[in-house]
């Protein structure tokens, strides 16, 4: 049989002659035991034969015979509790023998419930936990025995064993904790972590226990809930500290930086990094010391603070290297790349991204490589490349797939989105944007969500979906003042005032800049700072202050310089020379608009070279150099088809359109307006659709088809008011006014342009508040309502003078200057044209010694 090949050495049974009582053992029986006299039970006779007769068949290894003998004896159900106990002590041996854990834990327990004090049967249930690594179990049966034999050295040695599977367990828990950590599974990783605090605690390891904590702290920061993570970190630095542990309190303080940089309070990240810097240099833990250097360098890129975050992350490669610290000298290479993108920098960038796949492929760090992958696609995005963008971030995707990494599965599909977004598909866009969102909230990773939410708004607002992008915006803020997220909190309100900004509402969209500014300040994130200065500046220039635009705009120009961000540079030139575009100095704005080239050409950013091309041919076509104006957006229209602009071919053609029409070509006008149309209905932008159905209006009044030219205006107005945008909608009012007046429908013409006034007026657009006026004064000229006409322009002029808008000065005044003169006041009239003479002439002036300039600005006004 296969019992006789077991060993029996070690086993231990009891045996009959346990069985004689004393009168020593008579005495210590309890009173109701004593009612019943035992020795005359003929049932413990047999009881005694099978115990007897099973420990001969375990003797012989007879195992399963030995287990059944014990079961006869058990089963006779004899009154003596002692015998019963061996019974079931001996059977719990056999199954021991057996492997049988489970049925000798079951045995070892009744008969301790019988006989409290059977040593063998308490060895024996602790041996069955210990087989089935049930170590907390087998440890309370250890300690069971240990009380009533202290010195017994089976016991003990049981119990190092114990205290030891404890530790190879809690290794177990740890590792696999962290490699489901690197999967990007954060819960699992979390059970896992609880786990190995259990055993740690269990086995008074206190050393595992702050290491516990310190992994717990990690993943529920992969899952954005910072404030948690920091608990578990000061736990970790607590015990680390109290155990004399510099090591740990070192990696405790590099872990709280980490996640207070996550909240965005980079300063009190920085004083964490310091701290671990000096307890890493203290023990000379070279690796840690570079670890520390990174995060000093990740912490002072967020503060926009980039030369000196460059300075750290060079430190970090230079120990990487000299400790031949492959994994640092990768990270190293990654770090410099984001701070170079982050200075503007972007083939820089990419170089030191490229080193990075280089080492990660060479190590055959699989997640490394995917990173860089994505890093690369980041960058080549930013050069507006974003077909080579995709490919990169495709890659990372299959990459983060292959090794199980849900996370940087997310991070793919949101950068992948954004992409798309930017390419103008943005039905494909949407789709990689909702899966992010779906593999976040999969992994709970509530940063990630919020992320998600943010660029699900983006996408909404390149479609001109507004409302439902304030909607994903204000989900993401919530989710941000959840997790206490700071940055994110101030990338919410950043975007919030853009969409409320593109609905119309500037003074809303102002205060959400403003608070986004006040956070900037608060964490001092300097290219935050930046940021909010430079839409301020948009949001006043939509209301038709330009001076105040300038002043902010001036104000993002220096922090960009201040902190070496190429990119920001560009941005402030660029919206600097739209803002004097619409004080109508040109040669100011083209000035502006030259060194955005410059500088988009000098980074190798492709999609900003397109961007200053066109605004140079908006700037050309308002000094009526519309065939200069042409050439500029047909380079727009290159690149952006190059790149594979959807959105900015979209852009092109309309400005192309506009620029025809002013050259009188109107059907050529019409026709880039149709493509223009054609693009924003096959992207689904439906502010762009908006757009093209208001350019076409206009470009069929001046073609004499009144009725063709309402239904655009009408169509116009109609997506206006389904995508919330209130600017739009009053400039619809606006030229479906000018279409009434031109067909001498004047009450209506009145009506329409009224409701231009009220809304510019509700928004707070002085800009086009002046241009209703003007539009109103036209009309009751027109009816010889002079004295209505009057105090139109008169209301006209007062707005430009108060934005700084010479060419409506000067509009105005002539207007007004034909108004006295046909109220016969010739003096007056006398007077308002050549106050607005002398304005053209000084604008005129302005334009320096370009004659064709002047040439064409007079032909113009």
């Amino acid at each position: 049989m296969a019992e006789s090949n077991l060993p029996t050495t070690g086993e231990e049974l009891e045996v009959k002659k346990e069985f004689s009582a004393t009168a020593t053992e008579k005495s210590q029986v309890t009173s109701s035991d004593a009612e019943l006299d035992v020795d005359n039970d003929p049932l413990r006779g047999i009881a005694k034969v099978c115990l007897e007769e099973g420990n001969k068949e375990y003797t012989r290894g007879e195992a399963n015979n030995a287990i059944n003998s014990y079961t006869e004896g058990l089963q006779v159900n004899c009154k003596d509790k002692r015998l019963n106990a061996k019974l079931y002590s001996n059977r719990a041996t056999a199954n021991f023998r057996l492997a049988n854990y489970v049925e000798c834990l079951d045995d070892a327990t009744v008969a301790v419930q019988l006989e409290p004090t059977l040593i063998k049967a308490i060895k024996k249930g602790a041996r069955a936990c210990v087989e089935l690594c049930w170590y907390k179990e087998a440890r309370s049966w250890l300690y069971m025995g240990l009380a009533i034999e202290n010195n017994n050295k089976r016991l003990l040695q049981l119990l190092r064993k114990t205290n030891a599977e404890l530790i190879v367990k809690a290794n177990s828990s740890c590792s696999l904790g962290n490699a489901y950590q690197g999967l990007g599974q954060f819960k699992t990783a979390i059970q896992y972590h609880q786990r190995d605090l259990e055993i740690a605690k269990e086995a008074g390891d206190k050393a595992g226990e702050g290491k516990s904590y310190g992994n717990l702290g990690v993943a529920y920061l992969s899952l954005g809930e910072f404030k948690t993570a920091i608990q578990y970190h000061q736990r970790h630095l607590e015990i680390a500290k109290e155990a004399g542990d510099k090591a740990g309190e070192g990696k405790s303080y590099g872990n709280l930086g980490v996640a207070y940089y996550s909240l965005g309070e980079f300063k009190t990240a920085i004083q964490y990094h310091q701290r671990h810097l000096e307890i890493a240099k203290e023990v000379g833990d070279k690796a840690g010391e570079g670890r520390s250097y990174g995060n000093l360098g990740v912490a002072y890129r967020s503060l926009g603070e980039f030369k000196t975050a460059i300075q750290y992350h060079q430190r970090h490669l230079e120990i990487a290297k000299e400790v031949g610290d492959k994994a640092g000298e990768e990270k190293s290479y990654g770090n410099l790349g984001v701070a170079y993108y982050s200075l503007g920098e972007f083939k820089t960038a990419i170089q030191y991204h490229q080193r990075d796949l280089e080492i990660a492929k060479e190590v055959g760090d699989k997640a490394g490589e995917g990173t860089s992958y994505g890093n690369l696609g980041v960058a080549y995005y930013s050069l507006g490349e974003f077909k080579t963008a995709i490919q990169y971030l495709q890659r990372y995707l299959e990459i983060a797939k292959e090794v199980g990494d849900k996370a940087g599965e997310g991070k793919s599909y949101g950068n992948l989105g954004v992409a798309y977004i930017n390419l103008g598909e943005f039905k494909t866009a949407i789709q990689y944007l909702q899966r992010h969102l779906e593999i976040a909230k999969e992994v709970g990773d509530k940063a990630g969500e919020g992320r998600s939410y943010g660029n699900l708004g983006y996408q909404r607002h390149s479609l001109g979906q507004f409302k439902t992008a304030i909607q994903y915006n204000q989900r993401h803020l919530e989710i941000a003042k959840e997790v206490g997220d700071k940055a994110g909190e101030g990338k919410s309100y950043c975007n919030l005032g853009v969409a409320y900004d593109s609905l119309g509402e500037f003074k809303t969209a102002i205060q959400y800049h403003q608070r986004h500014l006040e956070i900037a300040k608060e964490v001092g994130d300097k290219a935050g700072e930046g940021r909010s200065y430079c839409n301020l500046g948009v949001a006043y220039d939509s209301l038709g202050e330009f001076k105040t635009a300038i002043q902010y705009h001036q104000r993002h120009l220096e922090i960009a310089k201040e902190v070496g961000d190429k990119a920001g540079e560009g941005t402030s030139y660029i919206n600097l020379g739209v803002a004097y575009d619409s004080l109508r100095e040109f040669i100011t704005a083209i000035q502006y608009h030259q060194r955005y080239l410059e500088i988009a050409k000098e980074v190798g950013d492709k999609s900003g070279e397109g961007k200053s091309y066109c605004s140079l041919g908006v700037t050309y076509y308002s000094l009526g150099e519309f065939k200069t104006a042409i050439q500029h957006h047909q380079r727009h229209l290159e690149i952006a088809k190059e790149v594979g602009d959807k959105a900015g071919e979209g852009r092109s053609y309309r400005n192309l359109g506009v620029a025809y029409y002013s050259l009188g070509e109107f059907k050529t006008a019409i026709q880039y307006h149709q493509r223009d149309l054609e693009i924003a209905k096959e992207v689904g932008d439906k502010a762009g659709e908006g757009k093209s159905y208001c350019n076409l209006g206009v470009a069929y009044i001046s073609l004499g088809e009144f009725k063709t030219a309402i239904q655009y205006h009408q169509r116009h107005l109609e997506i206006a008011k389904e995508v919330g945008d209130k600017a739009g909608e009053g400039s619809s009012y606006g030229n479906l006014g000018i279409v009434y007046c031109s067909l001498g429908q004047f009450k209506t013409a009145i009506q329409y342009n009224q409701r231009h006034l009220e809304i510019a007026k509700e928004v707070g657009d002085k800009a086009g508040e002046g241009i209703s006026y003007c539009c109103l004064g036209r009309i009751h000229l027109r009816q010889r309502e002079l004295k209505t006409a009057i105090e139109c322009y008169q209301r006209h002029l007062e707005i430009s003078k108060e934005v700084g808008n010479k060419t409506g000065e000067a509009c105005s005044l002539c207007s007004l200057g034909i108004s006295f003169e046909c109220q016969g006041n010739l003096t007056r009239a006398f007077d308002c044209y050549y106050s607005s003479v002398e304005l053209y002439d000084d604008i005129r002036a302005s334009l320096q010694f370009n004659d064709q300039w002047k040439i064409c600005y007079r032909n113009q006004h």
